[in-house]
């Protein structure tokens, strides 16, 4: 970990502090924060490192871990046997069934099946880009046969999950960073963290308000130019900020971008827009909405963001067109 004390602050005043690790989520989380003195700060950090790393072993899809009952090994028992877990992934899909229903279905764990398809040849397409090929629309509908999330039993007396389709797994990609940053920002806050900004691969989450007592000031990318200006900022206090876009992950094929996030009805990237970015105070629904909302058409989207109370969004269409919910531009910062 790398520290930094970025604020000169008269004395009595925190400090600014500022970390970054790699090695969570397959991502950058990074850490800002004010504190009595660096020793402290990076006690802090430490304390959400760790917890981190819990959820991001319990979540984790593609790799085991001593003596820990993942996600893994709930698809690897598919069909097998219930799979006794921790109670944190017991949580998690629980909040995955309400953001499916939520959502009518454009958030769904259960989607495994499709998405690997996708992630191997968006895997080959990276590493060889002539070679690059699209999966064929018979092999994505045969996957979407095994997408029910009904077929995921959940036993909270027992601790237990079960697929009961022996081809269903479960991919919670799409909600996992944000659930975590929001579970991990409640355990600093409630062991005494006051002052601190925390991002998990661009999930965005507030704990209280900067030293010197103002709001939070946080940027929403630029999707039509990664290298170029925010194309908004916003203001957080004991909020959360979370943007979807086409650049985070994706691959080419005669010039056109096949990017990450599916849409469960078509089986293919959703072509609304460019990004979504969702302002409301709990992360874990910033990151389920983000996906929804990118999977529908704008009225749709705009019209469930309305429902939500304290729950605002912003559009960025292909055209370069920027579109609102009725107050996001209240939280619009200089």
């Amino acid at each position: 970990m790398l520290l930094i004390n970025l604020t000169a602050c008269k004395d009595g005043e925190k400090k600014r502090y500022e970390t970054e690790f790699l090695n969570l989520f397959d991502t950058v989380t990074r850490i800002v924060g004010y504190a009595d003195s660096e020793e402290e700060f990076t006690k802090q950090v430490q304390m959400i490192h760790d917890d981190l790393e819990v959820y991001h072993q319990l979540y984790d899809i593609y790799n085991d871990y001593p003596g820990v009952s993942n996600i893994k090994t709930i698809n690897d028992q598919a069909g097998l046997a219930p799979v006794k877990v921790d109670q944190k992934i017991i949580d998690l899909l629980k909040f995955s069934q309400e953001a499916y229903n939520m959502s009518d279905g454009k958030v769904n764990v259960a989607m495994g099946a499709v998405l690997k398809i996708w992630h191997d040849h968006r895997e080959a397409g990276t590493e060889d880009p002539e070679k690059a090929t699209l999966p064929s629309v018979e092999e994505l509908q045969a996957a979407s046969e095994h997408t029910d999330i009904n077929q995921m039993f959940i036993d909270e007396k027992n601790n237990t999950v079960f697929l009961k389709d022996p081809k269903m797994s479960l991919d919670v990609g799409a909600i996992a960073k944000g659930y975590a940053t929001e579970m991990v920002s409640k355990f600093a806050e409630k062991n005494g963290v006051t002052s601190m900004l925390l991002s998990v691969g661009g999930n965005v989450r507030s704990i209280g308000k900067r030293g010197d007592g103002a709001e939070w000031k946080v940027g929403v990318q630029n999707p039509y130019d990664q290298n170029g200006k925010n194309i908004s900022k916003v203001s957080l206090t004991e909020s959360s900020l979370v943007t979807s876009g086409i650049y985070e992950r994706y691959y080419r094929i005669d010039g056109k971008i096949y990017h990450h996030i599916i849409d469960p009805v078509t089986l293919f990237p959703a072509s609304y827009f460019v990004s979504v970015t969702i302002l409301c105070p709990d992360s874990g629904m910033a990151d389920a909405l983000s996906t929804a909302v990118f999977n529908v058409p704008f009225e749709e989207g705009k019209a469930l963001i309305e429902r939500l109370p304290d729950t605002e969004a912003l559009w960025a269409f292909a055209d370069g067109t920027i579109k609102y919910s009725s107050h996001f531009k209240d939280y619009v910062s200089e």
